[in-house]
């Protein structure tokens, strides 16, 4: 497997600026519409090209968040995600296939920016935090011109989404993939006063069990589709164990020696607006 920065781009130096088009990665912020940044708003609907990523078949959750922005006839460049469900994710068979998808989705890009155009790549929450933007970042920003726009992260949406203070003072904040196996989870939980799991999905299991482990279970929030239609929030404690959607994380807040005792959480959850 080729590393990421070796791209499907011929090599050479970066272009002049002004010879080609500009790229931008537009965070698009956690999935309200009204999140957007001003700069997001008039880079999209001053481009060339929107281009988005999404599971085959689907349209992209960035893209419902921009769609009031979009011109009428606005070129899209829509960039499938493989089908590798079917693949153990840190096997070499995914890592490869992602990899040639990543190649592919810059090249067809980079045929845009050789045009001219400048062309808008939509990404959900932060484009430089988890996000697939990142993939084409280091693919195509040593040779084009690029700007990233950066977007309200989706965990500062969970905890603004719940009412709930995450962290202050001398606090330590830890920010944690799901996908870690429950003694990494222990070890790192262990470390930190509040944290964020982001990655919940089929993980749940595994996050609740390291969470009792360290003795964070009772203060834990889980939070799903925040600032969306149907957003939810409920004490970890009492969520069951079926997999959790894909905008779904898991809260860990601070200040728990005196403010978020678990009787004081159920409180906060009792009389914290869920959606509006």
């Amino acid at each position: 497997m080729k590393p990421l920065t070796e791209a499907a781009i011929p090599s050479g130096v970066r272009h002049p600026e002004g010879t080609t088009g500009r790229l931008f990665g537009v965070g698009t912020g956690p999935g309200d519409p009204e999140l957007l940044t001003l700069k997001a708003v008039r880079v999209i609907e001053q481009a060339d090209v929107v281009a988005w990523f999404a599971k085959a078949g689907n349209v992209s959750n960035a893209r419902r968040v921009v769609a009031e922005q979009l011109r009428p006839g606005q070129p899209e460049l829509a960039l499938y995600y493989p089908v590798t469900t079917e693949l153990p994710r840190h096997s070499s068979a995914y890592r490869d296939a992602i990899t040639a998808f990543y190649d592919e989705s810059a090249v067809r890009i980079a045929e845009h920016l050789e045009r001219g155009e400048q062309v808008a790549v939509l990404s959900e929450g932060d484009p430089l935090f988890y996000g697939s933007w990142m993939h084409l970042h280091v693919r195509l920003a040593p040779r084009y011109a690029t700007t990233v726009i950066p977007g309200v992260s989706g965990m500062s949406g969970g905890w603004s989404s719940a009412g709930l203070p995450i962290c202050q003072g001398d606090d330590v904040l830890s920010i944690l993939p799901g996908t870690l196996d429950e003694d990494g989870l222990v070890e790192r939980l262990g470390r930190c006063e509040a944290a964020v799991i982001m990655k919940v999905g089929r993980n749940l299991p595994t996050i609740r069990r390291a969470l009792a482990r360290t003795g964070q279970l009772d203060r834990a929030l889980y939070v799903e589709r925040a600032t969306m239609a149907g957003a939810r929030s409920v004490a970890l404690a009492e969520r069951d164990d079926t997999p959790a959607p894909y905008f779904s994380i898991v809260l860990v807040p601070g200040w728990h020696e005196s403010t978020y005792r678990p009787e004081a959480l159920r409180h906060l959850l009792n009389e914290a607006p869920q959606d509006e």
